[in-house]
């Protein structure tokens, strides 16, 4: 099952949370897995677009309450590593969508270019040519068809 990651800060402005939320809506039309840091701003818009269209949604938390979790997430992680837990993120990741975000978000999508993971980025840190960008929802969506595409040609 393909996993998305969907990355950003725990304050956004509203058009992001429109954004995040349209994201995560069709992540779950998709049938992927919604992972997402857990708590606030764009990971609550993004696990509340899922959870609204029937997705299932896993947030790895930085502390070590499962209660701080946001309530659209269906499994939440507990991991007391603060921000080292955005490693997790990115490593249960098929894919990232990045959306804004400051420097939490910036070193997710660093550690993803290191590890080589497909990265879709929405008004985010424009910091390599790798990234796929994306003005909203409907392009990060034709980006991630783009990265299915060719991950299965790899297959072939």
């Amino acid at each position: 099952m393909l996993r998305i990651g969907v990355i950003g800060g725990s304050v956004c402005r509203e058009d992001a949370s429109e954004i995040a939320y349209q994201v995560g809506k069709k992540i779950a039309e998709l049938g992927a897995v919604l992972i997402c840091g857990g708590l606030t701003g764009i990971m609550e818009y993004s696990a509340k677009g899922a959870k609204e269209a029937g997705g299932l949604t896993i947030g790895i938390l930085p502390g070590s309450n499962e209660k701080t979790a946001n309530k659209y997430i269906d499994i939440p992680i507990v991991t007391a590593m603060d921000h080292a837990r955005n490693i997790i993120v990115v490593r249960s990741s098929d894919v990232i969508i990045a959306i804004e975000g400051s420097l939490g978000t910036l070193s997710e999508i660093a550690l993803g270019l290191k590890i080589g993971k497909p990265i879709i980025g929405i008004n985010t840190w424009d910091v390599d040519e790798r990234i796929y960008r994306a003005e909203d929802a409907d392009a990060a969506f034709e980006a991630l068809n783009s990265i299915i595409a060719q991950e299965k040609n790899k297959q072939l």
